[in-house]
């Protein structure tokens, strides 16, 4: 089946070409969001926008969150097989004042002992699974850097060093983040119903984990991705004629990446920069990464060929 494209090019100018990933609002911060790329991403939509945007493994929901800023999506569904992540995310949508007001008293409290106050914090998060005590583990924990351990349990340490957000800057954030997102639609199951289900007219978008982040000692997710189940539902996206974008490991400087998704999908494959590695940083290292985009067949055909992608990635840094 051969799809027409929807559009020809994008715009002379848009919105997110100048405005910088610091304008859209993030509701908290995680590490490994996409807010760097989002121009880049944003780029690979059709200019008229999309019906709605699909974002498993959403995480922070970075591109989710900057398509409603810019109405590039008129709606967007996120899903992550994370509860507590997805529990939050409802609490933003649906009751921000309570978060927002839980969150303040907690960050007075923790104030005549920050550190026993965190562990304290992380010990009940892990016996109860609450959102609004993982949004306070997630403005504390060292570089934002969420870690699980074997059993499940979250167990990064804090970041000494600070404090965690302000309540008006969370506010703030929240706020904003919560009106963008209002009409969203949550779910906590696996990536391969909402990416191989999608219609013609809507866009999935993909960060899942990267190779070498899981069944490792500081695991990064609740669960690993098995690479042959996710080629499999990826293959069957593409004979289903969904557009989607996947975002997948990372070159660095010394040229060192993940295996690349299997040829025979035909992805269109592209690297471009991702800036300087958070987690490089971690390990006080400082080192660039280039970051592996793979478009879907039915998303180049909407979107006019893969010379029309070039230049679209090109004229949006």
């Amino acid at each position: 089946m051969t799809l027409a494209p929807l559009t020809a090019s994008l715009p002379a100018s848009a919105p997110w070409k100048t405005d910088g990933p610091r304008v859209v609002a993030q509701a908290f911060p995680y590490q490994g969001s996409k807010r760097i790329l989002a121009s880049k991403i944003l780029s690979l939509f059709p200019a008229q926008g999309i019906s709605r945007l699909i974002e498993p493994f959403a995480g922070s929901a970075a591109i989710s969150v900057a398509a409603r800023h810019y109405d590039l999506a008129s709606t967007v569904h996120i899903s992550d097989v994370n509860a507590p992540l997805i529990a939050l995310w409802d609490r933003i949508i649906e009751d921000p004042n309570e978060l927002i007001s839980t969150y303040t008293q907690m960050w007075n409290d923790q104030l005549d002992d920050p550190r026993s106050f965190y562990l304290k914090t992380r010990e009940e998060f892990n016996a109860s699974k609450k959102p609004e005590l993982l949004l306070y583990l997630l403005c504390r924990c060292v570089k934002a850097a969420v870690r699980y351990s074997k059993s499940g349990d979250f167990n990064q340490g804090a970041d000494h060093r600070r404090l965690g957000a302000r309540p008006a800057n969370i506010a703030e954030r929240i706020t904003s983040a919560s009106k963008l997102m209002k009409t969203a639609t949550t779910s906590t199951e696996s990536y391969v119903g909402p990416l191989t289900g999608a219609s013609r007219d809507e866009v999935v978008y993909m960060d899942p984990p990267y190779q070498g982040t899981s069944d490792v000692p500081d695991h990064r997710y609740l669960t690993g991705l098995q690479r042959a189940p996710f080629s499999e539902a990826l293959q069957t996206a593409v004979d289903n004629n969904v557009s989607f974008i996947v975002s997948y490991d990372v070159v660095t400087d010394d040229n060192k990446y993940g295996m690349a998704l299997p040829s025979e999908l035909g992805l269109l494959h592209k690297h471009v920069s991702a800036g300087v590695s958070s987690q490089a940083t971690l390990q006080g290292k400082k080192q660039v990464t280039v970051e592996s985009l793979y478009i879907s067949p039915a998303l180049v055909e909407r979107l006019g060929g893969a010379s029309e992608i070039d230049k679209r990635l090109d004229l949006y840094p």
